[in-house]
């Protein structure tokens, strides 16, 4: 079996015209690599070769193109090739670790911030998914020490929208709302807590409830009777014993 042309494609590609009517479309590194010219004769053992070589490359460029679209961990490029049911996947990964494309460190560093910035996923959350990348647990952990400000910033502005945009809430129910919130989405609870603090605006909706459950209680109860209906009715909206005695004293003595 001989070669009777070598012509180019417009996808970059090459064509390989046989002289028995057949044709091979393969890569220019494939050509290169096994020296094939105008006119050579192939045997089945360069054939073999041919149809190998560009399999081989076929899969490379999907890696490629897989590659291209966002910065993909070693697992994932991993299990990228066994869907493609490519054997030889060690020789790419190596491949692709001498150009740079496949670097974990780049790519846990990259994966960190966009989470920290593009999402709510706090480190923890954001470790566990880059533990599921197979990355080293140590690598995670400078790194988040690297974004300790920007992470303590974001949680801040995180709480200060959730406290203004709760009212409704007493100010008990509204502390546990937000840590138990922010704790599942990966934020450390001591750290939320800290920052709750320094930014709880304690809010009057105890004395509006109070207000309105006087006027309607009024007509069914009195006396000891009607301060504990108060009682129970501020509990259950999520008061706490503290909060409820400071405002019963507070507008008995008035």
């Amino acid at each position: 079996m001989k070669i009777t042309k070598i012509k180019k494609t417009k996808n970059d590609k090459y064509k390989l015209e046989l002289d028995n009517d057949e044709s091979i479309i393969t890569y220019g590194d494939v050509i290169l690599k096994n020296n094939l010219l105008y006119n050579q004769e192939l045997d089945f053992e360069k054939l073999s070769k041919l149809y190998q070589d560009t399999n081989y490359y076929d899969v490379y460029n999907k890696v490629i193109k897989f590659i291209s679209k966002r910065l993909r961990s070693e697992k994932e490029i991993i299990e990228y090739l066994d869907k493609l049911n490519f054997k030889e996947k060690k020789e790419v990964i190596e491949s692709l670790k001498k150009l740079g494309l496949i670097n974990d460190k780049r790519f846990a560093k990259a994966y960190f911030n966009d989470r920290l910035f593009l999402s709510n996923d706090g480190p923890k959350k954001i470790t566990n998914q880059l533990i599921q990348h197979n990355i080293d647990v140590d690598l995670i952990s400078n790194i988040e020490y690297e974004y300790n400000k920007e992470i303590n910033d974001k949680l801040n502005k995180i709480i200060i929208k959730k406290i203004k945009n709760n009212t409704k809430y007493s100010n008990s129910m509204l502390r546990k709302k937000v840590i138990l919130d922010l704790i599942n989405k990966g934020y450390d609870k001591q750290c939320i807590a800290e920052i709750y603090e320094n930014n709880k605006v304690e809010n009057d909706n105890i004395s509006k409830d109070y207000d309105k459950l006087i006027k309607k209680l009024l007509l069914k109860y009195s006396d000891d009777e009607l301060i504990l209906n108060i009682k129970n009715k501020l509990y259950q909206k999520g008061y706490t014993y503290s909060e409820i005695k400071e405002i019963i004293d507070k507008k008995n003595s008035n």
